[in-house]
């Protein structure tokens, strides 16, 4: 299992680099062709969400993001240092994994774009886990690979 890391200060000009990095790494384990501009948006836009998490909640800590290749699946993991009080199971739009039940004193979701941002990503990338705690919260996404086509 072969795995990249990648940990950016919360500034939005910093998301190209996680979505360019992303694709090329997505490439190299395999995934196909027509998904990877799936792969981009649904990055850049995780990313993005975590930056407005983190700016709008005043947290220095930097964005996670773990690309990471197994036998038959390539996963990316955007993880935000945001405390939340859980995941609620979902919420009227049907988004799993909103915040909406965090305190309300400690929690700023920047006017809705957690939910928003979630529903993009649900539309985007078929395998999603979402999770939140008192840690911080985590996209985790899954596309399968074809190891035929691995490049050297």
């Amino acid at each position: 299992m072969a795995t990249v890391e990648l940990r950016f200060s919360a500034q939005p000009e910093h998301v190209r680099t996680a979505r360019l990095v992303a694709a090329a790494v997505a490439r190299r384990a395999g995934v196909d062709e027509a998904v990877l501009d799936e792969v981009r948006l649904a990055v850049g836009e995780a990313c993005s969400r975590a930056v407005g998490l983190h700016r709008s909640n005043h947290v220095t800590s930097p964005i996670r993001v773990m690309l990471t290749e197994e036998e038959k699946t390539f996963s990316i993991e955007v993880g935000d240092e945001v405390p939340g009080a859980g995941v609620a199971a979902a919420d009227a739009a049907g988004v799993p994994g909103s915040r909406e039940s965090a305190p309300a004193e400690e929690f700023d979701d920047a006017e809705g774009e957690d939910e928003m941002g979630l529903a993009v990503i649900t539309g985007l990338v078929d395998d999603v886990e979402v999770s939140a705690g008192e840690a911080g919260g985590v996209i985790r996404m899954t596309w399968p690979t074809n190891p035929a086509a691995v490049l050297p």
